[in-house]
């Protein structure tokens, strides 16, 4: 699939890990998953893009702008450094492009009467308990 943006090798740190869950002995022996580690702040990317995934609330940010990504969902370490990269473009991606600006719009003249006709109903059953609490 080819990507808006490319992260150069050199910018991610890739590192073997314990993958967590079920696996019997071997799972205490082998390093499966891997983590990636992406310093967005200091990266090569765009500053449109940095901005607004740095501005994401992404839970996956430090404080310090990197961008750690567990991958395990496979069994072997390789195919877990495949996915890694694989999300981490799917992250990418969702970055690339500026959002579409909003349009304001007007409510039609139907919609505002429908909601005044709402308003006033209401107003004269309020009116009406006002009115039978008195007697």
């Amino acid at each position: 699939m080819k990507h808006a943006l490319h992260i150069d090798d050199s910018e991610v740190e890739l590192s073997a890990i314990r993958a967590q869950g079920p696996g019997g002995q071997n799972v205490n022996k082998v390093s499966s998953a891997i983590q990636l580690r992406f310093d967005v702040a200091g990266s090569s990317l765009p500053d449109d893009v940095k901005q607004r995934w740095l501005q994401s609330g992404d839970s996956r940010l430090t404080q310090e702008g990197v961008f750690i990504l567990k991958a395990q969902r496979h069994r072997t370490q390789e195919a877990n450094r495949v996915d890694a990269w694989a999300r981490l473009y799917e992250t990418l991606d969702l970055y690339a492009k500026p959002p579409k600006p909003r349009k304001a719009t007007k409510p039609t003249y139907g919609s505002v009467q429908r909601r005044l006709e709402g308003k006033a109903m209401q107003s004269r059953l309020k009116a009406k308990r006002r009115n039978d609490a008195d007697i």
